[in-house]
């Protein structure tokens, strides 16, 4: 076994903690259900800026409290009134933070038992370090200052350790980034399947490179995208099929057959899109490039 550098030591042991599965995949279930899809879960996922909309919204929450913990340290009782400011803007940030972290979460548990465990850990922090800004907020109001600071140095602490797991999250499990942004793509014009093969409305899949390719034909046109869904990596051609759509069957995300382009999240990014020629009664794809 590879020795690991001591925190991420930590985090593969949480990563193993078993104990955990049973009440976090109850709270994600419970999640899953209650936003279900629609307009909420597109805003809370960030399909409307083409990216997951919860790291943005963490920068506020942490550069608010590390400033007031700066101000509480170097700016002198001339800047606490300012402190006070910055943890209540945290404060009221960390509320649609935790709701756009809980609802990526909540879809990034299933098949994934490390990230329903890493994560809920990661929520319990988060939360906890709310509570401690809280108190430090009402601490500071009710004249007791330095009470007051010493709950904003924990909550910094909470946060810093939370931050580290989210960090984890992200760059060690890949949630809220193109689940397809590192496969291999025909870039030229590539063997997909027989012509013969393709009914019309009923998908099939090629390994085309190593990319799995979902095609489908629909009124006579041959329409190719790649079959990880860019959100959560579900197979498109285990979803629902319309004239010009498709729905992933994980989370309801609904793609363009035609350009692949979002129409539905939680999936933020467009799906890879390949155009098709038939040559000698082959299907042919190679990755459509951007116009």
């Amino acid at each position: 076994m590879p020795r690991r550098p001591l925190p991420d030591a930590l985090v593969h042991r949480l990563g193993s903690a078993e104990k955990l599965d049973r009440p976090a995949e109850a709270v994600a279930r419970r999640v899953r259900s209650s936003l279900g899809s629609g307009a909420l879960k597109d805003l809370l996922s960030g399909t409307f800026q083409g990216h997951a909309v919860h790291p943005p919204l963490t920068d506020v929450v942490i550069g608010s409290w590390l400033s007031a913990s700066a101000l509480d340290l170097l700016g002198g009782s001339g800047s606490r009134r300012a402190a006070e400011r910055l943890i209540g803007l945290g404060i009221v940030a960390a509320v649609p933070t935790a709701a756009s972290g809980t609802s990526d979460w909540a879809d990034s548990t299933v098949g994934d038992a490390r990230v329903r465990r890493i994560g809920a850990v990661h929520a319990v922090a988060n939360a906890t370090a709310l509570v401690v800004y809280t108190a430090s907020l009402t601490a500071r109001r009710r004249g007791r200052h330095g009470r007051g600071v010493r709950l904003g140095l924990l909550g910094m602490g909470l946060l810093t350790a939370s931050g580290f797991l989210g960090g984890h999250l992200t760059l060690g499990r890949g949630i809220g980034v193109d689940q397809t942004a590192f496969d291999p793509q025909p870039e030229e014009w590539s063997d997909a399947l027989a012509e013969g093969d393709l009914a019309d409305g009923a998908p099939r899949t090629a390994d085309v490179g190593g990319t799995t390719i979902m095609l489908v034909r629909a009124h006579g046109t041959v329409r190719a995208l790649n079959d990880r869904c860019c959100h959560r990596g579900g197979p498109l051609h285990d979803g629902e099929i319309s004239e010009s759509t498709v729905t992933c069957p994980w989370h309801g995300s609904v793609f363009r057959l035609e350009d692949g382009s979002v129409e539905r999240g939680p999936g933020t990014f467009p799906q890879p899109v390949y155009d098709t020629r038939v040559q000698d009664g082959r299907i042919q794809v190679r990755l459509r490039q951007p116009r």
